[in-house]
């Protein structure tokens, strides 16, 4: 079938890249659900960094690419073999399919799929497959999802049902945002009621942290960051203090919890320096692979510290997307106020831009 979607050409492209234009927002093909897949039609996308860091090549992978990792929408279709998910049903996609049988999926949340780690690396399908072609070329997949898109084929093992009150672009944001952010809080830190939290560098992911932080009962929240105006979204959020990073290091604010959702080699070295004795910091930004960090290995061991890392939420998203899904239904978790504003396919490459400068903490594309 014909879809409309957004191909990157290629990585690292120089901006701005409203004016360079890496991303073609183009007709392209797109191929029938094979066994275990299922056809989304998609409703809601967001922007996030882990798109941008393909496009602006610090995360390089094949091209051309069909961007997008954080969508919900409806399936239209069920491939050969599916059996638990039904057509018009809504769907919360998420960007490392778990396959359910390798031993890295039976270790409970704390590994990465192997099958799936490699099919992302390779820009197929779980399967191993494309289903996606541009002027009688394969398009690579974004994350077994390519949610830049009107629909979208992806494997059972990238999506978790939702019920139609979750709106469309609150289950975008589910899918990576929120199942990020609130993952490092709620599974790798483990956090305890009444334990205080810092979140440095607050985007989507890091404000989803103190969202979620909150929900679950955090005693004060202090968010962290350079940029005056994010510390004052922070609070509008809930959070009870907001400092830059050196009025942090310098004033000795410490947490027994530390959130590093920066991406930044020295950001990290901010949340670590913030953490209290006995704390644990978990690390979920996606840094340059040439970043480096200096630490002080006697203080992790003096003070009893821990360093965490942390992807997809450190979880299982079968079990944590229902869970923010109910947090929100209940009012504990108000995930709209992570979107700073709604963008058009059509404005890909500008909202690019957009989240590049700081200016855009989670744009939604509706479909």
């Amino acid at each position: 079938m014909r879809i409309r979607g957004a191909v990157l050409q290629e990585c690292g492209r120089p901006g701005p890249w409203e004016s360079s234009e890496p991303i073609a927002v183009t007709e392209l093909d797109l191929g029938e659900p094979g066994p275990g897949e299922a056809l989304v039609r998609l409703e809601a996308a967001g922007v996030c960094h882990s798109d941008l860091s393909v496009v602006d090549g610090n995360r390089v992978r094949p091209t051309p690419m069909l961007l997008g990792h954080e969508a919900c929408g409806r399936i239209e279709r069920v491939g050969p073999g599916v059996t638990d998910v039904a057509e018009g049903q809504r769907v919360v996609l998420y960007f490392v399919p778990r396959c359910e049988e390798c031993e890295a999926c039976r270790a409970g949340g704390k590994r990465l799929c192997t099958p799936g780690w490699a099919a992302n690396g390779a820009g197929t399908l779980l399967s191993g497959e494309r289903r996606l072609s541009w002027n009688g070329a394969e398009v690579q997949h974004h994350c077994g999802v390519s949610g830049f898109a009107t629909h979208a084929v992806v494997d059972r093992h990238s999506m978790v049902p939702v019920d139609d009150d979750i709106p469309p672009g609150i289950g975008a944001l589910l899918g990576c945002a929120v199942l990020t952010g609130g993952g490092a809080v709620k599974n790798a830190a483990a956090l305890q009621p009444g334990e205080d939290v810092t979140v440095v560098g607050v985007g989507g992911v890091g404000m989803a942290a103190v969202l979620v932080a909150k929900a679950l009962g955090a005693g004060s929240v202090t968010v962290v960051d350079p940029l005056q105006d994010k510390r004052d979204r922070g609070r509008e959020l809930g959070a009870t203090g907001a400092l830059d990073p050196d009025e942090a290091v310098e004033s000795g604010h410490k947490s027994a919890v530390v959130i590093d959702a920066s991406g930044n080699g020295k950001a990290f070295e901010t949340a670590v320096a913030v953490t209290a004795p006995a704390g644990r910091t978990v690390s979920v930004g996606l840094p340059s692979p040439e970043a480096r960090s200096t630490i002080s290995p006697l203080a992790l061991v003096s003070e009893t510290r821990t360093i965490i890392g942390s992807f997809l939420g450190s979880g299982l998203p079968s079990e944590d997307i229902p869970e923010y899904a109910d947090l929100y239904r209940a009012g504990k978790l108000p995930v709209d106020e992570l979107v700073s504003g709604e963008v058009t396919l059509d404005g890909i490459n500008r909202a690019m831009d957009e989240l590049a400068s700081g200016r855009a903490m989670r744009q939604v594309i509706t479909f």
